[in-house]
């Protein structure tokens, strides 16, 4: 979370002055994607990539772990920001398909918030965490599309994928 934090001031504005002066939480997520084989010797660094789209969910929908709420606009707007930190890092590291799966992340992520699915938003994140560290399969993407479709088993298949992938270390909440 410091490096994240350190991005954030780095970047000046109203942002950096929203970041808390000593941001606390866990990092799960990026925690199992650092152990996945697409995160050795990665240019954009897949845990930071992950932590900033995390919070920037978090942002959004959530208690976050760098940044003040006490603004709404200005959360919202730095929820903005934290995602396409997260996708300008992997866009210039060359890495399309993290791109995709990360852009999947956020927006099925999303439609999960929206229809109040506490456990396809947390599926979403196990297989989007799992698709970044290690890669995609045929099961992760059916899973996706029935996601996208609203189907009522969405949420267990992209569990199971992400375990099918990433075994152990894929992100439980």
């Amino acid at each position: 979370m410091s490096r994240l934090a350190s991005l954030v001031r780095e970047d000046g504005g109203l942002l950096a002055g929203a970041v808390d002066p000593e941001p606390t939480g866990a990092t799960p997520y990026g925690d199992a994607v650092a152990h996945g084989p697409r995160a050795d010797g990665h240019a954009a660094d897949l845990s930071l990539v992950v932590e900033a789209v995390r919070e920037g969910y978090l942002l959004h929908y959530g208690v976050p772990r760098l940044m003040s709420r006490a603004d709404d606009d200005l959360a919202l707007l730095a929820g903005d920001r934290l995602y396409a930190l997260g996708l300008e890092r992997l866009a210039a590291a060359g890495d399309l398909p993290a791109v995709r799966a990360l852009a999947d992340l956020i927006a099925l992520s999303a439609q999960a918030q929206a229809t109040g699915d506490e456990a396809l938003a947390d599926a979403v994140w196990a297989a989007g965490c799992a698709e970044v560290g290690w890669g995609s399969d045929a099961d992760l993407e059916a899973a996706k599309e029935a996601a996208r479709a609203g189907e009522t088993s969405a949420a267990a298949r992209l569990a199971a994928a992400a375990r099918q992938i990433a075994g152990d270390l894929a992100p439980a909440r």
